[in-house]
Order: C-alpha cells, then sequence, then structure tokens
C-alpha cells in the first residue's frame, strides 16, 4: 500500500475515533478527563509494538546483515520513543485529574519509564559517529537486550499489582460496550497512523543511506 493512502486512511480514522470519543463513548463517572484513555492507550500499544518491530529487525539484521532491517529498527525505535513520550505525558496528565499526583512509583510506571530511558539511550547510540556497519551490529546488539524490559511493562500489573488495570483484564473492567468500541477504533487509527509514519521513516533513511554512499563515492 502506498504511504499517501495510508496517510489518508489514518488521517479519516482518526477524525472518525475523535467524533467517537467526544460524541459516542458515555462520561465515564470521574468525569470528562477519562477521554484521555482513549488517547493514552493506542500511544502505549503502538509504542510497545515499535520496540517489539525493533527487537524483531534486529535479529534479522545479526543473521542477515542487510542493511534494510537496521533501517526499520531505526525507524520504529523513533516512532516508539515519541509514542512512549505521549503515553508518558498524556497518563501523567490524567493521574494529575483522577490520583491528584503527576506521578506514584508503583510497577508499570517505573518499568514504563526505564523502558523509555533505554530507548532515549538507543536514540543516541544510533546517533553517535561511528562506522556504520559496526553502528549497525552494536544497536541490534542493543535492540535486542532492551526489549527485556518490554514484556515487563505489559504484564507488571498482573506480576506485581499496580493503579493500572491488567492490560490482559477486559472482563470487570466496568467499561460499556461502547467504551471498547472507542478504544479499538483508536488502536485501528492510531495503527494506520503508526504504519505510515514508519514507511515513511524507513525510505527517508534509506534515501538517506544512498546520499551518504554517494558523497563518499565523490570523495574518492
Amino acid at each position: 500500500m502506498k504511504v499517501s493512502i495510508l496517510a489518508v486512511l489514518a488521517g479519516l480514522a482518526l477524525v472518525v475515533h475523535q467524533a467517537m470519543i467526544w460524541f459516542y463513548a458515555p462520561i465515564a463517572q470521574s468525569g470528562p478527563v477519562q477521554k484521555i484513555f482513549y488517547m493514552h492507550l493506542p500511544c502505549s500499544w503502538w509504542a510497545l509494538v515499535s520496540f517489539f518491530v525493533v527487537f524483531a529487525a534486529s535479529i534479522l539484521y545479526l543473521f542477515t546483515r542487510k542493511a534494510v532491517y537496521d533501517r526499520v529498527a531505526g525507524g520504529a525505535s523513533e516512532l516508539g520513543v515519541l509514542f512512549a513520550t505521549l503515553t508518558l505525558i498524556s497518563g501523567s496528565t490524567w493521574a494529575r485529574a483522577e490520583w491528584g499526583h503527576w506521578w506514584l512509583w508503583d510497577p508499570k510506571l517505573t518499568t514504563a519509564l526505564i523502558m523509555w530511558y533505554v530507548y532515549a539511550g538507543y536514540l543516541v547510540l544510533r546517533n553517535t559517529p561511528m562506522g556504520r556497519d559496526r553502528k549497525a551490529l552494536v544497536c541490534a546488539v542493543l535492540g535486542i537486550v532492551a526489549f527485556l524490559d518490554v514484556p515487563l511493562v505489559f504484564f507488571a500489573a498482573k506480576l506485581w499489582g499496580s493503579a493500572h488495570p491488567d492490560g490482559l483484564a477486559r472482563q470487570g473492567s466496568g467499561m460499556e460496550a461502547r467504551m471498547w468500541h472507542t478504544v479499538f477504533a483508536g488502536l485501528f487509527a492510531f495503527g494506520l497512523l503508526w504504519g505510515a509514519m514508519l514507511m515513511t521513516r524507513i525510505r527517508q533513511l534509506g534515501q538517506q543511506a544512498r546520499l551518504e554512499a554517494m558523497l563518499v563515492w565523490d570523495e574518492e
């Protein structure tokens, strides 16, 4: 699918999702501030998906040494940090209104913050001056090791308890059907946006690599 078509579909889906948030989903007991949840959750899910893509692409790079997998890992890591940042910001804003605190050091939030720092460090490494092949190799190793924290973030509530609900528990959540419809619409809309952004970034990194190769050829 072309990026332009995916981007248009993402724009339409995001408009529909916003309409569902404000005109379809019922207002929860906590009031309109709960609407943040419908953007907080998709950002969190697609951040975790991004880091899984970094993990998978890093493994593929180690086995094949094909530069395209390094570019996929690079693009996905940038999106992962972006979506994780939006998750932390929206979560803190929601927590301040709901609990009266910007932050709680509970297991899920702590592991999520550690994950953010790890992948922010990964991005710093990717922008460190180093030989292209060597940097790709080091980043691939770190992309695999860094993923160790991601399952801990997902299962933190189940393993240690948390102010957050268990990520796998739909039953007993107290959410009405229209709330779940809006959640899934958000996951779909943000997924289209994520796909369009990832494809665009991978192409940009490919063009950058070709340009750098041409400059090296001219210098020689």
